[in-house]
Protein backbone atom coordinates (compact mmCIF):
# COMPACT_ATOMS: atom_id res chain seq x y z
CA UNK A 1 0.00 0.00 0.00
CA UNK A 2 1.40 3.36 -0.82
CA UNK A 3 2.44 5.40 1.79
CA UNK A 4 0.27 8.56 1.18
CA UNK A 5 -2.95 6.22 1.54
CA UNK A 6 -1.59 4.44 4.71
CA UNK A 7 -0.72 7.49 6.37
CA UNK A 8 -4.58 9.10 5.40
CA UNK A 9 -6.18 5.73 6.37
CA UNK A 10 -4.84 5.59 10.07
CA UNK A 11 -5.31 9.05 10.36
CA UNK A 12 -9.33 8.86 9.56
CA UNK A 13 -9.40 6.06 11.51
CA UNK A 14 -8.31 8.27 14.72
CA UNK A 15 -9.81 11.94 13.42
CA UNK A 16 -12.35 11.71 10.88
CA UNK A 17 -15.89 11.47 10.99
CA UNK A 18 -17.63 8.49 12.14
CA UNK A 19 -21.16 9.79 13.13
CA UNK A 20 -22.93 11.15 10.04
CA UNK A 21 -26.32 10.23 9.56
CA UNK A 22 -25.25 8.12 6.55
CA UNK A 23 -22.19 6.86 7.67
CA UNK A 24 -22.31 2.94 9.15
CA UNK A 25 -24.67 1.89 6.85
CA UNK A 26 -24.15 -0.27 3.60
CA UNK A 27 -27.87 0.83 2.22
CA UNK A 28 -27.46 2.23 -1.00
CA UNK A 29 -30.53 4.02 -1.35
CA UNK A 30 -29.16 6.21 1.56
CA UNK A 31 -25.67 6.83 0.80
CA UNK A 32 -26.98 7.59 -2.42
CA UNK A 33 -29.54 10.65 -1.21
CA UNK A 34 -26.63 11.55 0.64
CA UNK A 35 -24.24 11.93 -1.70
CA UNK A 36 -26.47 14.18 -4.18
CA UNK A 37 -27.46 16.43 -1.03
CA UNK A 38 -23.99 16.91 -0.27
CA UNK A 39 -23.11 17.85 -4.08
CA UNK A 40 -22.27 21.28 -3.70
CA UNK A 41 -23.70 21.67 -0.34
CA UNK A 42 -22.18 22.01 3.44
CA UNK A 43 -22.42 19.01 5.46
CA UNK A 44 -23.98 21.18 8.14
CA UNK A 45 -27.18 22.10 5.84
CA UNK A 46 -27.85 18.57 4.67
CA UNK A 47 -28.24 16.79 7.86
CA UNK A 48 -31.39 17.83 8.45
CA UNK A 49 -32.86 17.73 5.13
CA UNK A 50 -31.13 14.56 4.54
CA UNK A 51 -33.01 12.90 7.92
CA UNK A 52 -36.46 14.60 6.39
CA UNK A 53 -35.80 13.06 3.32
CA UNK A 54 -35.81 9.46 4.36
CA UNK A 55 -38.44 10.43 6.51
CA UNK A 56 -40.82 11.02 3.68
CA UNK A 57 -39.33 8.81 0.96
CA UNK A 58 -37.91 5.76 2.76
CA UNK A 59 -37.11 4.01 -0.31
CA UNK A 60 -36.51 4.11 -3.93
CA UNK A 61 -39.93 2.88 -4.48
CA UNK A 62 -41.38 5.52 -2.21
CA UNK A 63 -39.23 8.16 -3.94
CA UNK A 64 -40.13 6.42 -7.83
CA UNK A 65 -43.94 6.57 -6.73
CA UNK A 66 -43.90 10.71 -5.65
CA UNK A 67 -44.92 13.22 -7.15
CA UNK A 68 -41.91 15.58 -8.71
CA UNK A 69 -44.00 18.15 -6.36
CA UNK A 70 -43.56 16.17 -3.39
CA UNK A 71 -40.08 15.66 -4.25
CA UNK A 72 -39.41 19.61 -4.62
CA UNK A 73 -41.32 20.25 -1.36
CA UNK A 74 -39.10 17.62 0.60
CA UNK A 75 -35.72 19.88 -1.10
CA UNK A 76 -36.98 23.19 -1.34
CA UNK A 77 -34.45 25.47 0.90
CA UNK A 78 -31.66 23.17 -0.16
CA UNK A 79 -30.88 24.49 -3.33
CA UNK A 80 -29.70 23.38 -6.60
CA UNK A 81 -33.11 21.47 -7.42
CA UNK A 82 -32.14 19.93 -10.59
CA UNK A 83 -30.38 17.66 -8.00
CA UNK A 84 -34.00 16.51 -7.03
CA UNK A 85 -35.36 16.33 -10.34
CA UNK A 86 -32.73 14.27 -10.97
CA UNK A 87 -32.95 12.26 -7.90
CA UNK A 88 -36.82 11.33 -8.58
CA UNK A 89 -35.69 10.83 -12.52
CA UNK A 90 -33.24 7.78 -11.49
CA UNK A 91 -35.72 6.39 -8.92
CA UNK A 92 -38.37 5.84 -11.34
CA UNK A 93 -35.31 4.46 -13.32
CA UNK A 94 -34.25 1.94 -11.42
CA UNK A 95 -37.74 0.69 -10.75
CA UNK A 96 -37.93 0.69 -14.76
CA UNK A 97 -34.71 -1.04 -15.49
CA UNK A 98 -33.55 -2.48 -12.53
CA UNK A 99 -36.53 -4.08 -10.26
CA UNK A 100 -36.37 -1.29 -8.19
CA UNK A 101 -32.92 -2.62 -6.81
CA UNK A 102 -29.84 0.00 -6.58
CA UNK A 103 -27.65 -1.32 -9.54
CA UNK A 104 -24.45 -2.88 -8.62
CA UNK A 105 -22.46 -2.12 -11.82
CA UNK A 106 -20.24 0.87 -12.09
CA UNK A 107 -21.20 1.82 -15.69
CA UNK A 108 -24.98 0.93 -14.39
CA UNK A 109 -24.73 3.67 -11.72
CA UNK A 110 -22.98 6.11 -13.63
CA UNK A 111 -25.91 5.75 -16.14
CA UNK A 112 -28.27 7.11 -13.56
CA UNK A 113 -29.43 10.76 -14.23
CA UNK A 114 -27.48 13.53 -11.82
CA UNK A 115 -24.65 10.74 -10.64
CA UNK A 116 -21.32 11.48 -12.51
CA UNK A 117 -18.29 9.48 -11.94
CA UNK A 118 -17.01 10.71 -8.62
CA UNK A 119 -20.51 10.41 -6.91
CA UNK A 120 -20.84 6.83 -8.23
CA UNK A 121 -17.49 5.99 -7.17
CA UNK A 122 -18.50 7.17 -3.74
CA UNK A 123 -21.55 5.19 -3.40
CA UNK A 124 -19.60 2.04 -5.07
CA UNK A 125 -16.50 2.21 -2.48
CA UNK A 126 -19.61 3.08 0.38
CA UNK A 127 -22.24 1.30 0.02
CA UNK A 128 -21.41 -1.98 -2.64
CA UNK A 129 -17.82 -2.71 -1.14
CA UNK A 130 -16.29 -1.83 -4.89
CA UNK A 131 -13.87 0.41 -4.24
CA UNK A 132 -13.34 3.20 -7.25
CA UNK A 133 -11.59 6.73 -6.67
CA UNK A 134 -13.44 9.38 -6.06
CA UNK A 135 -12.37 13.35 -6.64
CA UNK A 136 -15.21 15.66 -5.32
CA UNK A 137 -14.29 18.93 -4.64
CA UNK A 138 -12.31 18.56 -1.33
CA UNK A 139 -10.35 15.65 -2.70
CA UNK A 140 -9.15 18.10 -5.98
CA UNK A 141 -8.04 20.70 -3.49
CA UNK A 142 -6.08 18.13 -1.23
CA UNK A 143 -4.30 16.24 -4.25
CA UNK A 144 -3.78 19.59 -5.98
CA UNK A 145 -2.10 21.02 -2.98
CA UNK A 146 -0.21 17.85 -1.93
CA UNK A 147 1.02 16.83 -5.46
CA UNK A 148 1.90 20.42 -6.82
CA UNK A 149 -0.97 19.88 -9.75
CA UNK A 150 -1.22 24.09 -11.11
CA UNK A 151 -4.34 24.95 -13.55
CA UNK A 152 -8.04 25.61 -12.64
CA UNK A 153 -9.01 21.85 -11.33
CA UNK A 154 -12.22 21.43 -13.87
CA UNK A 155 -9.67 22.50 -16.79
CA UNK A 156 -9.80 18.62 -18.98
CA UNK A 157 -6.12 18.32 -19.03
CA UNK A 158 -5.69 19.06 -14.91
CA UNK A 159 -8.74 16.78 -14.05
CA UNK A 160 -7.19 14.11 -15.94
CA UNK A 161 -4.22 14.59 -14.27
CA UNK A 162 -5.78 14.71 -10.66
CA UNK A 163 -8.35 11.48 -12.06
CA UNK A 164 -4.26 9.93 -12.53
CA UNK A 165 -3.62 10.89 -9.00
CA UNK A 166 -6.69 9.62 -7.42
CA UNK A 167 -6.41 6.31 -9.68
CA UNK A 168 -3.18 5.47 -8.59
CA UNK A 169 -3.58 6.16 -4.86
CA UNK A 170 -6.75 4.33 -4.72
CA UNK A 171 -5.21 1.24 -2.00
CA UNK A 172 -6.63 -2.33 -2.32
CA UNK A 173 -7.85 -2.80 1.13
CA UNK A 174 -9.28 -0.20 3.91
CA UNK A 175 -10.82 1.64 0.97
CA UNK A 176 -13.62 3.05 2.61
CA UNK A 177 -11.25 4.50 5.54
CA UNK A 178 -9.26 6.27 2.73
CA UNK A 179 -11.68 7.57 0.86
CA UNK A 180 -14.01 9.03 4.20
CA UNK A 181 -10.52 10.55 4.84
CA UNK A 182 -9.91 12.16 1.99
CA UNK A 183 -12.97 13.94 2.48
CA UNK A 184 -12.62 14.33 5.46
CA UNK A 185 -9.11 15.90 5.37
CA UNK A 186 -10.18 18.43 3.12
CA UNK A 187 -13.15 19.72 5.09
CA UNK A 188 -11.62 20.02 8.47
CA UNK A 189 -7.99 20.59 7.54
CA UNK A 190 -7.25 21.08 4.04
CA UNK A 191 -9.63 23.61 3.61
CA UNK A 192 -10.18 26.49 1.23
CA UNK A 193 -9.07 28.93 3.54
CA UNK A 194 -6.66 29.30 6.43
CA UNK A 195 -5.33 25.69 6.30
CA UNK A 196 -4.22 23.60 8.87
CA UNK A 197 -0.82 22.44 8.14
CA UNK A 198 0.11 22.11 11.41
CA UNK A 199 -2.72 19.14 11.60
CA UNK A 200 -1.81 17.38 8.59
CA UNK A 201 -1.26 14.33 8.56
CA UNK A 202 0.56 14.04 5.53
CA UNK A 203 1.93 17.79 5.86
CA UNK A 204 5.84 15.81 5.65
CA UNK A 205 5.13 15.01 1.98
CA UNK A 206 2.52 17.85 0.76
CA UNK A 207 4.77 19.46 -2.31
CA UNK A 208 3.02 23.00 -2.18
CA UNK A 209 3.64 23.24 1.75
CA UNK A 210 7.02 22.65 0.56
CA UNK A 211 7.04 25.41 -1.65
CA UNK A 212 4.92 27.64 -0.05
CA UNK A 213 2.05 27.41 -2.75
CA UNK A 214 -0.82 26.26 -0.22
CA UNK A 215 -2.41 29.72 0.00
CA UNK A 216 -1.93 29.48 -4.55
CA UNK A 217 -3.83 26.26 -5.29
CA UNK A 218 -5.92 24.91 -6.27
CA UNK A 219 -5.71 27.61 -8.66
CA UNK A 220 -8.63 29.72 -8.93
CA UNK A 221 -11.56 29.52 -11.41
CA UNK A 222 -10.58 32.23 -14.05
CA UNK A 223 -12.57 35.62 -12.96
CA UNK A 224 -15.43 36.35 -15.25
CA UNK A 225 -17.84 39.63 -14.71
CA UNK A 226 -21.03 38.10 -13.36
CA UNK A 227 -23.83 39.45 -14.88
CA UNK A 228 -26.52 41.50 -12.29
CA UNK A 229 -30.45 41.33 -13.78
CA UNK A 230 -33.18 42.68 -11.72
CA UNK A 231 -36.89 41.59 -11.91
CA UNK A 232 -40.17 42.46 -10.25
CA UNK A 233 -42.09 39.47 -8.37
CA UNK A 234 -45.87 40.45 -7.44
CA UNK A 235 -47.13 39.64 -4.46
CA UNK A 236 -51.42 39.28 -5.45
CA UNK A 237 -52.89 38.84 -2.29
CA UNK A 238 -57.00 38.07 -2.05
CA UNK A 239 -57.58 37.81 1.31
CA UNK A 240 -55.56 36.30 3.32
CA UNK A 241 -54.09 33.72 0.31
CA UNK A 242 -51.58 34.79 -2.31
CA UNK A 243 -51.22 33.84 -6.11
CA UNK A 244 -48.12 31.58 -7.20
CA UNK A 245 -47.43 30.54 -10.51
CA UNK A 246 -45.71 27.08 -11.94
CA UNK A 247 -42.08 27.87 -13.04
CA UNK A 248 -41.51 26.33 -16.25
CA UNK A 249 -40.04 22.44 -16.12
CA UNK A 250 -36.93 24.12 -17.76
CA UNK A 251 -34.84 26.56 -16.64
CA UNK A 252 -34.04 28.57 -13.31
CA UNK A 253 -36.02 27.21 -10.26
CA UNK A 254 -37.88 24.53 -12.58
CA UNK A 255 -41.20 22.98 -11.37
CA UNK A 256 -41.06 25.08 -8.59
CA UNK A 257 -44.46 27.24 -7.77
CA UNK A 258 -42.84 30.99 -7.39
CA UNK A 259 -44.80 34.61 -7.32
CA UNK A 260 -46.00 35.61 -10.68
CA UNK A 261 -43.07 37.76 -12.27
CA UNK A 262 -42.58 40.50 -14.91
CA UNK A 263 -40.01 42.86 -16.20
CA UNK A 264 -38.68 45.91 -14.61
CA UNK A 265 -40.37 47.90 -17.66
CA UNK A 266 -43.66 45.88 -17.17
CA UNK A 267 -44.34 47.64 -13.62
CA UNK A 268 -46.29 50.32 -14.66
CA UNK A 269 -48.02 48.55 -17.24
CA UNK A 270 -51.74 47.48 -16.66
CA UNK A 271 -50.86 44.62 -19.07
CA UNK A 272 -48.93 42.79 -16.77
CA UNK A 273 -52.25 42.20 -14.60
CA UNK A 274 -54.73 41.79 -17.05
CA UNK A 275 -52.96 38.49 -18.59
CA UNK A 276 -53.96 37.48 -15.05
CA UNK A 277 -57.05 38.17 -15.38
CA UNK A 278 -57.32 40.74 -11.88
CA UNK A 279 -58.23 44.12 -11.08
CA UNK A 280 -55.53 45.01 -8.68
CA UNK A 281 -54.55 48.08 -6.54
CA UNK A 282 -50.74 48.51 -5.87
CA UNK A 283 -49.24 49.27 -2.80
CA UNK A 284 -45.39 50.35 -1.94
CA UNK A 285 -43.08 47.60 -3.33
CA UNK A 286 -40.92 45.84 -0.57
CA UNK A 287 -37.31 46.07 0.33
CA UNK A 288 -35.33 44.00 -2.44
CA UNK A 289 -34.11 40.58 -2.23
CA UNK A 290 -30.88 39.93 -3.67
CA UNK A 291 -30.13 36.60 -4.68
CA UNK A 292 -26.81 34.98 -5.86
CA UNK A 293 -27.00 32.15 -8.65
CA UNK A 294 -23.87 30.90 -10.01
CA UNK A 295 -23.93 32.28 -13.05
CA UNK A 296 -25.60 35.85 -12.40
CA UNK A 297 -27.21 37.74 -9.21
CA UNK A 298 -30.41 38.75 -9.47
CA UNK A 299 -32.24 41.64 -7.53
CA UNK A 300 -35.83 40.87 -7.01
CA UNK A 301 -38.39 43.82 -6.16
CA UNK A 302 -41.35 42.43 -4.48
CA UNK A 303 -44.70 44.29 -5.67
CA UNK A 304 -47.22 43.93 -2.98
CA UNK A 305 -50.73 43.94 -5.34
CA UNK A 306 -54.11 43.58 -3.83
CA UNK A 307 -57.04 42.31 -5.38
CA UNK A 308 -60.28 44.62 -5.88
CA UNK A 309 -62.81 42.63 -7.24
CA UNK A 310 -63.39 39.22 -7.15
CA UNK A 311 -62.12 37.54 -10.62
CA UNK A 312 -64.40 36.30 -13.00
CA UNK A 313 -62.26 33.21 -13.21
CA UNK A 314 -60.10 32.19 -9.99
CA UNK A 315 -58.59 29.06 -11.32
CA UNK A 316 -56.33 29.08 -14.37
CA UNK A 317 -54.05 26.93 -15.84
CA UNK A 318 -50.81 26.85 -13.95
CA UNK A 319 -51.30 29.37 -11.09
CA UNK A 320 -52.79 28.58 -7.57
CA UNK A 321 -54.00 30.55 -5.07
CA UNK A 322 -52.63 29.69 -1.54
CA UNK A 323 -53.19 30.39 2.03
CA UNK A 324 -49.82 32.65 2.67
CA UNK A 325 -49.15 30.44 5.70
CA UNK A 326 -49.13 27.22 3.77
CA UNK A 327 -47.72 28.67 0.69
CA UNK A 328 -44.68 29.15 2.88
CA UNK A 329 -44.19 24.83 3.12
CA UNK A 330 -45.02 24.57 -0.51
CA UNK A 331 -42.29 23.62 -3.26
CA UNK A 332 -41.20 27.44 -3.16
CA UNK A 333 -37.36 28.62 -4.41
CA UNK A 334 -35.73 30.23 -1.29
CA UNK A 335 -36.13 34.19 -2.03
CA UNK A 336 -39.59 33.60 -2.99
CA UNK A 337 -39.99 31.74 0.29
CA UNK A 338 -38.53 34.81 2.57
CA UNK A 339 -40.51 37.01 0.71
CA UNK A 340 -43.98 35.61 1.85
CA UNK A 341 -42.00 34.93 5.49
CA UNK A 342 -41.79 38.85 5.38
CA UNK A 343 -45.64 39.51 4.91
CA UNK A 344 -47.24 36.93 6.97
CA UNK A 345 -44.56 38.03 9.83
CA UNK A 346 -44.23 41.85 8.66
CA UNK A 347 -42.59 43.28 12.33
CA UNK A 348 -40.24 40.35 12.04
Amino acid sequence: MRAFSTVIIAWQKDHGRHDLPWQNTTNPYAIWVSEIMLQQTQVTAVIVYYANFLARFQSIADLANATQEEVLQSWSGLGYYSRARNLHNAAQTIVDDFNGVFPTDFDDIISLPGIGRSTAAAISTFALDRPQPILDGNVKRVFARHFLVEGWTSKPAVQQQLWTIAEQENPPQDAIAYTQGLMDLGSSVCTHSKPKCELCPVNKSCKALANDQTKNLPTPKPKKTIPHKETIMLVIRMGNEVLLEKRPQKGIWAGLWSLPEISMAEIASEVAYERLGLTVEPDEPLAVVNHVFTHYKLDITPQPLKVTSTPRQKERAGYIWMVVVDAIDAALPTPVRNILLSISNPNS
